[in-house]
C-alpha cells in the first residue's frame, strides 16, 4: 500500500471521528434544552418506521409476522382488502386472510371455535356476543362509524326520495335480517320515521341486500353509504334524515384464542393508524 493511500485513509478516519464527535455534542443539546435538527430527524425516522410496522409510533407493539386471519363485517370488504395489502407491504413476511360476512354469523363462528386472530364488527352488539363469551383479548376499540342510505338502481326509476316511498304499492324492498347490524339499524330508522315496512327478502349481510338491487330483483334496499359508494357505477344512493338515528359504531378486537397473537395485536393497532383512517374515511366511513 502506498504512503499516499495510507495518509488519505487516515484523513478520512479522522474526519469521520470529528463528525461523530460533533453530532454527539449537538445531540446532547445546548443550555436552552432544545433538540437539534439531527435529533429531530432521527426521531421522525424512528416514528415513521414504527408506524409502518404497525405500532403507531409507540415502539411497544409486537412485530407482525406470519399468517393473520381477520373476520370482518361484509361492509368492510373493499377497505380492509386494500388495508390488508398495505399492512403486508409494511410488514414483510405477513399474510392477511379475510373472512367477510354478516357480523352476527361471524361472531357465532368465533364463539364456536373458528380459528381467527381479529374480529371487526359492524356494531357493538355483535362484538358484545364475542366479548361476553370471553373471546376478545382486551377491550374492543371503535375505529369508525357508518350510516344507512337507500340503494336504488342507477337513475332511480321508482323516484324514491325517502323512507316513506319504500312503503308504496308495488315497491319491492330488501333489508338485512334483524340479527345483522344493517338490519338492526334499518329497523331503528324505520321506527324513527314511524313506518312499518314488509320487505320481500331478508339478507344475511349488507352485500346480499345490495346485490338484490344490482340484479333488479328489488327496487330498493337499506344499506350503508360505503356500500353504495363502492358500487357507484351500478347503484345510486338516496339519503334520508332518519339515518342519523341509526349510526353504527365499528369495533375491532384481537381474539383471546388467536393463533397469531402478535400479528393480531399489530393489525388491530394498524387499523387505528392515520393511514388506515384515511383509507376508511375516503370510502365514506365516518371518523370518530
Amino acid at each position: 500500500m502506498s504512503t499516499r493511500t495510507t495518509a488519505t485513509r487516515r484523513l478520512a478516519v479522522a474526519a469521520a471521528a470529528a463528525l461523530a464527535l460533533s453530532l454527539g455534542v449537538t445531540a446532547c443539546g445546548s443550555n436552552d434544552g432544545k433538540s437539534s435538527g439531527s435529533d429531530s430527524s432521527a426521531s421522525s425516522a424512528a416514528t415513521a418506521a414504527a408506524t409502518a410496522s404497525g405500532d403507531g409510533g409507540t415502539g411497544n407493539a409486537p412485530k407482525a409476522k406470519g399468517a393473520i386471519t381477520v373476520f370482518a363485517a361484509a361492509s368492510l370488504k373493499e377497505t380492509f382488502t386494500d388495508l390488508g395489502k398495505k399492512f403486508e407491504a409494511a410488514n414483510p413476511g405477513t399474510k392477511v386472510t379475510f373472512n367477510f360476512g354478516g357480523s352476527s354469523a361471524l361472531a357465532t363462528s368465533i364463539n364456536s371455535g373458528a380459528p381467527a386472530d381479529v374480529f371487526a364488527a359492524a356494531s357493538p352488539a355483535t362484538m358484545k356476543t364475542v366479548t361476553d363469551g370471553g373471546g376478545a383479548s382486551g377491550a374492543p376499540k371503535t375505529f369508525v362509524k357508518n350510516t344507512l342510505t337507500i340503494a336504488v338502481p342507477k337513475g332511480n326509476p321508482k323516484h324514491i326520495a325517502g323512507l316513506k316511498d319504500l312503503t308504496g304499492s308495488g315497491v319491492k324492498v330488501a333489508l338485512c335480517a334483524k340479527e345483522v347490524p344493517c338490519g338492526a339499524a334499518a329497523l331503528t330508522a324505520l321506527k324513527a320515521a314511524g313506518l312499518d315496512l314488509t320487505p320481500v327478502t331478508l339478507e344475511q349481510d349488507v352485500k346480499g341486500a345490495l346485490t338484490k338491487v344490482e340484479l333488479g330483483e328489488v327496487d330498493a334496499s337499506l344499506v350503508y353509504k360505503t356500500d353504495v359508494r363502492a358500487d357507484a357505477a351500478k347503484i345510486d344512493g338516496v339519503d334520508f334524515p332518519e339515518a342519523d338515528k341509526a349510526v353504527n359504531d365499528y369495533p375491532i378486537a384481537a381474539l383471546a384464542k388467536a393463533p397469531n397473537k402478535d400479528g393480531a395485536a399489530a393489525f388491530v393497532t394498524y387499523i387505528q393508524s392515520p393511514e388506515a383512517k384515511q383509507v376508511l374515511t375516503a370510502a365514506g366511513f365516518q371518523a370518530l
